[in-house]
């Protein structure tokens, strides 16, 4: 069952999609929002597996109120507006569906995000560490997530950093922040680091062992948010 949410100030682009997802009995409707406002209080209320995004609205447009979100559900665009579609990608959103879409592009976009869901990183536990399986071409390897220094993401892969070793994999960048625990932040559009393993933070670059990680201009709060504490 994926748990969804609409928002959109358009109500027919409400009507549409609903009629779309009561097609797909995997899809659950957990609430409709018409502003940003509405959609945040949403989804404090409601576990939310995907969000179906507008983009042109009044007051916040859909990738502001995206870029709000410290732990994003998955993201489906809905837009008549193209010219947005990079931006889009770059927020790491799984769809793009260009309005008026139809039934068979919309299905295209929802099985993306199962195909995802099915994807999703395994946390696992023991009495003395935590660790995760990643998969690395045909091979799903266990690692300890003391022993990763940070994560990258690299056009289509992520290359997750460890002491001695560089494990590239085809996690999305998203999935990892999503499902990794709070010790791990996103510190740039590209970079996951671990806070223990953070060894000096000078103006917009973090140093973990010999490398030299960028902050971005988005993340720059997140990042002093951890310093004031």
């Amino acid at each position: 069952m994926i748990r969804y949410m609409i928002l959109d100030d358009e109500p027919i682009a409400h009507r549409i999609i609903e009629g779309f997802a009561n097609k797909l009995p995997m899809l659950h409707n957990v609430g409709s929002a018409y502003n940003a406002f509405e959609a945040l209080s949403l989804l404090e209320e409601n576990k939310t597996d995907l969000l179906f995004l507008d983009i042109n609205m009044p007051e916040l447009s859909g990738f502001e109120f995206l870029k709000t979100l410290s732990r994003p559900p998955k993201i489906i665009v809905t837009s008549a507006y193209k010219e947005f579609a990079l931006e889009g990608y770059e927020l790491d959103v799984v769809d793009y569906l260009l309005k008026p879409f139809a039934f068979e592009r919309f299905i295209k976009a929802v099985n993306k995000v199962i195909l995802l869901e099915k994807n999703e990183i395994p946390v696992e536990s023991s009495e003395r560490n935590q660790y995760i399986f990643i998969k690395s071409g045909k091979k799903q390897i266990k690692i300890s997530l003391y022993d990763i220094l940070f994560i990258e993401a690299a056009g289509n892969y992520c290359k997750v950093f460890l002491e001695n070793q560089i494990i590239l994999t085809l996690y999305k960048i998203s999935t990892f922040e999503k499902e990794l625990p709070d010790n791990f932040l996103r510190v740039h559009h590209s970079f996951i680091v671990s806070k223990e393993k953070i060894q000096i933070i000078e103006g917009n670059q973090i140093k973990i062992t010999d490398h030299n990680i960028p902050i971005g201009q988005t993340y720059r709060s997140t990042v002093n948010k951890m310093l004031s504490r």
